[in-house]
């Protein structure tokens, strides 16, 4: 019996153990599984089609596309100009600048009463018209000019042809005379030279401001050499020399103008002359007494044009002197001519460098561009010479 008890009371425990066990299990299953079992993977996205379209841009549908909002912007805004750009040089390089030549003509203009010679003053920019080959040009500089001078003294100095004869010395006399009067016109800043000649040119005095010096080499003149009178010669090399010196020139020629012996011709020193650049003639002949006394010859009145030629074609004056008493008149007139001027400067409306002569006109014109009256203190009219050089040779563009 006790054994039968025994064996149900075992049962009983066996049960309740396994019961319990059961129990533990089914507890810790959803831990377990929680722990081993791996996360469902979403479903992948859909690929896209990468197959290129036949236009050669992206193919597949791209999808919604966020386009941010343009702001409104008024249609009639003139945009900003662009700003210039600014250069800068690599570091040691020099700053380079470029300059372009552009043709420029300066007219020197003298205004002299008819009468009295005196310079007229006073006139102003609109009272000049400046006409090249006809074709009316536009003044853009004006100014009254009062400088110092630089003048070449072209004297005639040749022995007569018949000793006996008065007229062969008087021509030396009269040179002498002349030389003495221009050099007291001279002020300390003046550079002037002396250049003599007969059958050749001979350089009496290099350029100096000592008029000193000057004087004695006029004074020096006493003794001539040969007889024959190359004066257009000197007159080609007297250019050429100052062609070689910057600035306004002037040549002082003082001679009888008769030609006997040059190399030159008359034309060849014409074509000089038109080509000479800043450079104003001024001619005083000599012999004018013996000729009013003796009479005039063709030789001597071919002369004289020849003179006058000289001085017209580069805006100077020409004198014929009878007596001795006329020359400080004369240089006078001549230093009025060379320090009181009106300088006027225009670019030729023709730019073209070819080398080619172009002819000059200037005119005085009112307020009302009429032709310019000057009138004396009592309301008469006076009579006026405009002096400006008849032309000028265009420079020749080198290519």
């Amino acid at each position: 019996m006790p054994s039968l008890h025994l064996s149900k009371y075992l049962d009983r425990r066996f049960m309740l153990a396994s019961l319990l066990a059961l129990s533990i299990a089914f507890a810790a299953a959803p831990f377990a599984r929680s722990q081993s079992t791996p996360a469902p993977t979403p479903p992948p996205a859909p690929t896209p089609d990468q197959t290129t379209p036949d236009a050669g841009g992206p193919g597949g549908d791209p999808g919604v596309i966020a386009l941010p909002k343009k702001k409104d912007v008024p249609t009639n805004v003139t945009p900003p100009a662009p700003s210039a750009p600014k250069v800068k040089n690599p570091e040691g390089m020099p700053t380079f600048s470029l300059k372009i030549d552009v043709p420029e003509v300066t007219v020197d203009v003298g205004v002299l009463l008819e009468k009295t010679h005196g310079f007229v003053p006073g006139l102003k920019p609109e009272n000049f018209r400046v006409y090249e080959d006809g074709v009316a040009q536009k003044v853009s500089g004006f100014k009254r000019v009062e400088a110092p001078i630089t003048a070449l003294m072209i004297c005639e100095f040749a022995s007569p042809r018949n000793p006996n004869s008065y007229s062969g010395y008087a021509l030396i006399h009269d040179m002498r005379n002349a030389a003495f009067s221009f050099a007291q016109e001279l002020h300390p800043q003046d550079y002037v030279a002396l250049m003599t000649f007969d059958m050749r040119n001979q350089i009496q005095l290099d350029f100096t401001q000592d008029k000193r010096q000057l004087l004695e080499a006029i004074d020096s003149l006493r003794v001539p050499g040969f007889s024959e009178t190359n004066v257009f010669d000197a007159l080609y090399e007297g250019l050429d020399r100052l062609e070689r010196i910057e600035g306004r020139k002037y040549i002082i020629l003082i001679a009888s103008g008769r030609d006997t012996f040059s190399k030159l011709t008359l034309d060849k020193i014409l074509k000089k002359v038109k080509a000479a650049q800043d450079i104003t003639i001024f001619t005083i002949s000599t012999g004018g007494f013996a000729r009013a006394v003796n009479g005039d010859s063709i030789t001597m009145l071919q002369a004289d044009n020849e003179m006058r030629t000289f001085s017209g074609l580069t805006g100077g004056s020409s004198y014929f002197p009878r007596f001795p008493g006329e020359l400080p008149d004369d240089f006078n007139q001549i230093n009025q001519n060379i320090r009181a001027k009106y300088e006027l400067v225009y670019r030729p409306s023709n730019p073209k460098q070819d080398g080619t002569y172009r002819k000059l006109r200037v005119e005085l014109v009112d307020d009302e561009g009429q032709p310019l009256r000057i009138k004396d203190e009592k309301g008469k009219p006076l009579k006026f010479d405009i002096i400006a050089r008849e032309g000028y040779r265009a420079k020749q563009e080198v290519e």
